[in-house]
């Protein structure tokens, strides 16, 4: 068998970017940035005011009081034409370009002028009684970054604040890399659609939906193909179906052990090649790698949690690549475990929960550990590692937990 890393090179190593395509502003949240971004202008653009207020000349309020003449009216979104002199102010609003010859802005709060009912004059004269620093209440141009910068990188999933910088600086189309396609089919003929009711020997399907919503959750389109039934016929035609869809990947779960009844290695031997089908881990150990058609392919075990970590451990990273990601795959954090561990020698991926206790994050399973028992992974926050060749490990002793 294959160790855990070995198998997640071997993988890795087929898969390359997707191509970008452009798209609108609007319909970039959540995608994959395809090229570096760089600021056309600065940001701000012009030296604005922070406050509501006067903009006035620092240098006038040495005095302890001061009145100055109001000889303009600064609305946001207006160009000043004005140059203001010593002993003058002009009325301001909130992001509102400063006028020539001012250096800061006295909030309206800290004056005489009391009127603050929307479509009021401005004042022929303004008074207040403090000292005014220069740059007070002023955000000057190129603050938050100057024309030329990279303000975002090749590799990142755009969020919203990210869209709104993109705004400021009039970008109104972006170019992303092309969401992954992935197939998506189950196998056993034990399975029934989860509206169905149940019958003697049959449950119903979850790993679809399980997985399919892992696949979303990694950035990628799924296809569902359904359940294949528990013959060569039955699982050929979804294969092929598959292979028609022209997607990235195709994955699968079950039918990939070594049962009288499993038919999904032979099918993908039959019209490409098979690169391995176990690993060393627990659970998941059948997981299968290979091609159909020239399609990769990734089967991942019937049980349920088996095909979650099979899913976290191979899959995800896989889409990442595909979807040009540059974050990496889900966060490991080092915890100590609260009691003591067995496990089998094969690198171990076990459900647990965290708690903090005095600023150590300690970690505790989750009930049986069976890989068919999912409410154990429901209340789970992560999976812990036990690496290969460790049979125990004793209650305190510190231990990798990936997040979930």
């Amino acid at each position: 068998m294959l160790s855990v890393s070995e198998a997640r090179e071997r993988i890795l190593s087929h898969f390359q970017a997707t191509a970008t395509e452009t798209v609108s502003l609007i319909a970039s949240s959540d995608r994959v940035l395809g090229l570096d971004i760089s600021a056309a202008h600065d940001l701000p653009l012009f030296d604005n005011s922070s406050m509501d207020g006067f903009a006035i000349l620092a240098e006038d309020t040495s005095a302890s009081s001061l009145t100055l003449n109001v000889v303009a009216d600064i609305p946001a979104g207006a160009a000043p034409n004005v140059t203001l002199t010593s002993g003058q102010a002009a009325r301001i609003m909130t992001g509102a370009q400063m006028p020539q010859g001012a250096n800061a802005v006295i909030p309206v709060e800290d004056t005489d002028f009391n009127e603050r009912v929307a479509g009021t004059a401005a004042p022929k004269t303004v008074s207040f009684q403090r000292k005014v620093n220069a740059g007070e209440n002023v955000r000057p141009r190129g603050t938050d970054l100057h024309a030329g910068d990279i303000v975002l990188h090749k590799g990142r999933v755009l969020k919203p604040q990210d869209l709104g910088l993109l705004a400021m600086l009039g970008v109104a189309t972006v170019q992303v890399f092309k969401k992954p396609r992935v197939a998506l089919l189950s196998s056993g003929s034990e399975l029934i659609a989860v509206d169905q009711p149940l019958e003697a020997g049959k449950i119903h399907d979850s790993n679809s939906y399980m997985i399919a919503t892992l696949i979303e959750s990694a950035g990628a389109e799924v296809v569902r193909l359904g359940v294949a039934k528990d013959d060569r016929e039955s699982v050929t035609a979804l294969f092929e179906k598959a292979a028609a869809e022209k997607v990235d990947l195709i994955v699968s779960s079950a039918g990939v052990s070594v049962g009288a009844f499993d038919y999904v290695k032979e099918v993908i031997e039959a019209q490409g090649k098979m690169d391995f089908w176990k690993v060393n881990m627990r659970p998941g150990k059948p997981l299968a790698f290979g091609e159909y058609r020239g399609v990769p392919f990734i089967g991942l075990p019937g049980n349920p949690v088996s095909a979650f970590a099979g899913f976290e451990v191979f899959v995800r990273d896989v889409l990442y690549k595909l979807g040009g990601r540059s974050d990496g795959s889900r966060l490991k954090i080092k915890v100590r475990c609260a009691e003591e561990i067995e496990s089998d020698g094969r690198e171990s991926y076990l459900r647990a929960s965290l708690h903090e206790q005095d600023g150590i994050q300690f970690a505790s399973l989750t009930g049986h550990q069976g890989s068919g028992n999912l409410l154990s992974l429901v209340q789970a926050d992560a999976l812990l590692i036990i690496p290969a060749g460790v049979k125990c490990v004793p209650a305190g002793q510190e231990v990798e937990a990936l997040l979930i």
